[in-house]
């Protein structure tokens, strides 16, 4: 019996996904700055899997110079858990539209990003999400743009899990 008992014991402690925090059918909202027009985002991610995940993103302003809307979707592909911390890779395809004032519809374009990331949450705090990405954007707004991106919490995600 005690063998049993320090058996189940040293597994549990081992094992890395029992310590993994739990996001699989969770709603995370919150927001997003990757729209490449610079407009701040409402995004929200769910988790479907223990291997895929989904998001969306949109934002708009109203203002005549510099407003426009963005509107995106983006698939996670977990690469693996640790405790309060997730590997993925991602990609995201949204459309844009940048007012330069010029023209009462602005820039219409497009914006794809493929990208490396991790979000993470802090002991306690669980339900809270920070995501750090980085890798190439393709976007097009008045010209065709193909560039490196590296994006910290504020700007790739903060999410809360309902």
């Amino acid at each position: 019996m005690l063998r049993f008992l320090l058996t189940t014991a040293l597994a549990i402690l081992i094992s890395s996904n029992l310590w993994a925090t739990n996001r699989i059918a969770r709603l995370g909202i919150g927001m997003s700055n990757q729209l490449s027009n610079g407009l701040s985002a409402v995004s929200f991610k769910i988790q479907k899997s223990e291997m895929l995940a989904i998001g969306g993103l949109l934002g708009f302003s109203t203002q005549e110079f510099g407003g426009g809307y963005g509107a995106g979707l983006k698939l996670y592909k977990i690469i693996f858990d640790e405790p309060n911390l997730t590997f993925y890779s991602s990609g995201l395809a949204s459309i844009l539209n940048y007012k330069t004032g010029s023209s009462a519809d602005g820039d219409l374009g497009f914006q794809f990003d493929v990208t490396l990331g991790t979000e993470f949450s802090f002991t306690g705090l669980n339900s809270l999400g920070l995501s750090f990405e980085f890798g190439l954007s393709a976007n097009q707004l008045n010209k065709f743009v193909v560039e490196t991106v590296g994006y910290h919490f504020v700007v790739a995600g903060i999410h809360f899990y309902l």
